[in-house]
């Protein structure tokens, strides 16, 4: 699908341009003008125009945003992991951009959230239209971060990722390899998504924005497949050499045992490449 039929190219901010913001940015910039905005402006992608601002500081904004904006992807982390932290990040900086944005209409603004806003415990099913009453600070935050996105001015959907594995994310892999990662049995449920899909998910629904094309005012993006996590464990453990479990070996944590629905994401025509845990794993095994 073309990203749009005029002749002159969507003009697209990343704001946050980190690992997935950039990752994003990169998958965008050869069908859009696409600017990503960080404190170090030098480290955007190549090909992406870098602008340097820190959105808790609205100062250092102030008349660098490009003209005529199209869209925006708000993909912020925070710089620290405290309650101030994630208040800075989901909800003042994205208020800060807002208003130095001032009365230009966008065609739309994304906003990347995460599922840590559903608090359900119980090995349930969630979907867009479950309830999300987060059980931490920072899915309060992020969920708060929603809201605003929701009830600025401007046409907007909120992306709400599980969790973000892939070459660039090895961490349970290596914990499971150096046998630092032993869960109960059964563990609870754990929803994930490959790298790769998250950006293609977030470049699929700008596409789509960008056509015209009417857009939910949620999406869940995880893969296909909710599983306990020592299944995972285990399956892993079959396909590559992994120590034996230390001592004190992590548990995986509980944040909350939950079955993340993507029906919505794949009504809109969109393709997962690793729509289970064993073809993401597998791939990243077999590039070792």
């Amino acid at each position: 699908m073309a990203i749009t039929e005029s002749s002159n190219p969507p003009v697209i901010l990343v704001a946050g341009c980190g690992k997935l913001g950039g990752a994003i940015a990169s998958r965008l910039k050869n069908s859009a003008t696409l600017f990503g905005l960080r404190r170090n402006p030098d480290q955007v992608p190549e090909g992406v125009h870098g602008i340097g601002a820190d959105l808790t500081r609205p100062e250092t904004l102030r008349g660098k945003l490009p003209d005529n904006l199209d869209i925006i992807i708000y993909c912020l982390t925070p710089s620290s992991y405290d309650q101030q932290g994630y208040r800075d990040a989901y909800v003042t900086g994205l208020e800060n951009l807002l208003r130095e944005l001032g009365g230009h209409p966008l065609k739309h603004l994304f906003f990347v959230s995460s599922t840590s806003v559903y608090s359900q415990d119980d090995d349930s099913w969630v979907d867009e239209l479950s309830p999300a009453n987060p059980a931490r600070f920072s899915g309060e935050q992020i969920l708060a971060g929603e809201q605003t996105a929701q009830d600025s001015s401007h046409p907007a959907t909120v992306i709400r990722f599980s969790g973000i594995y892939g070459p660039s994310r090895r961490r349970f892999l290596e914990e499971v390899r150096e046998g630092r990662m032993n869960p109960q049995s059964p563990a609870p449920f754990s929803n994930r998504i490959h790298e790769e899909d998250a950006v293609e998910a977030v470049a699929h629904l700008v596409r789509l924005a960008l056509s015209g094309t009417p857009l939910e005012p949620c999406y869940i993006a995880s893969d296909c497949e909710p599983v306990r996590l020592d299944e995972v464990v285990d399956w892993v453990r079959h396909q590559t050499p992994c120590a034996d479990p230390v001592p004190d070996a992590r548990k995986g944590g509980r944040a909350g045992s939950k079955r993340c629905k993507n029906e919505r994401l794949l009504a809109t025509g969109f393709l997962f490449r690793y729509p289970d845990f064993r073809a993401g794993y597998r791939a990243m095994i077999n590039q070792d």
